[in-house]
């Protein structure tokens, strides 16, 4: 799709920017920047908790990585692994929610690991498998040299082979065998772990990438870091709105509109 219909960020209106409870943001590429949390970034999570607003950031990222941000971030909840779980720290204890599993999935995962090696040059396993609980990450471009189109779409072709969902973000193709999304998660961790119904006209979401787009179709108010435009080709739902700043400094540039708006 193109972006060329994408409205700049700063036209949403003020009275959007005051209904919202809720932000919830992809981490890589959205938040970061070349690999890293900008500082801007890391204090406008601050700045939205200080003014009572309940970040949650949505992930394709590991289970491990969850359970520490979780406990670390100014966040309410973090959902990982592309919607398998969400966590959530309740004072000293953390609240956990599962998607359901499928026993003979990491056997089924280990035999497309060993193909997706041998058919895809250039791929490797993600360096965070190890964190994992659900899928298989396969690195297109976080720490190999980044993958083409053709090289893409025959990981995907791959794993959608073998029964499995394979999500593309803008580091990883993560493939797993479930019925859950970021979406799915979304709507289970806000009523399960905080207690609350999810609004979508109370809620904004930023992401960057393909596996962002059950986030994009259904959130009304939802950004795009800048940086979307290399992926929007492969995406079939965009959001409203676009950021002129990439990744965790588009995230930074949102989130201070966002605030301002909702003051005036």
């Amino acid at each position: 799709m193109s972006t060329a219909t994408l409205r700049p960020a700063e036209e949403i209106p003020a009275e959007v920017c005051r209904r919202i409870r809720y932000v919830f943001t992809d981490i890589d590429d959205t938040l970061t920047l070349a690999g890293r949390v900008p500082a801007a970034a890391f204090a406008a999570l601050w700045a939205a908790h200080d003014a009572g607003l309940r970040v949650v950031p949505i992930t394709g990222r590991p289970a491990g990585w969850c359970d520490h941000l979780a406990r670390m971030w100014p966040v309410a909840a973090v959902v990982g692994e592309n919607g398998a779980l969400a966590f959530a720290l309740e004072g000293e204890r953390m609240k956990r929610l599962w998607a359901p599993r499928q026993g003979d999935a990491p056997a089924r995962l280990e035999r497309i690991r060993e193909e997706v090696l041998a058919a895809v040059p250039g791929c490797q396993v993600a360096a965070d498998q190890r964190y994992r609980e659900y899928d298989l990450a396969i690195d297109i471009r976080e720490e190999v040299p980044a993958l083409d189109d053709a090289a893409i779409d025959r990981i995907v072709e791959i794993f959608e082979r073998h029964g499995a969902v394979a999500k593309v973000s803008s580091i990883h193709v993560n493939g797993y065998f479930g019925a859950y999304d970021k979406l799915t998660m979304c709507k289970r961790c806000l009523p399960e772990l905080l207690g609350e119904e999810l609004d979508p006209e109370r809620a904004v979401f930023l992401g960057d990438s393909p596996n962002d787009e059950p986030m994009f179709r259904f959130f009304p108010h939802a950004v795009g870091v800048a940086n979307l435009r290399a992926f929007a080709h492969r995406m079939k739902a965009l959001p409203r709105y676009l950021t002129r700043g990439e990744g965790g400094h588009g995230f930074a540039e949102f989130l201070a509109l966002l605030l301002a708006r909702r003051s005036t």
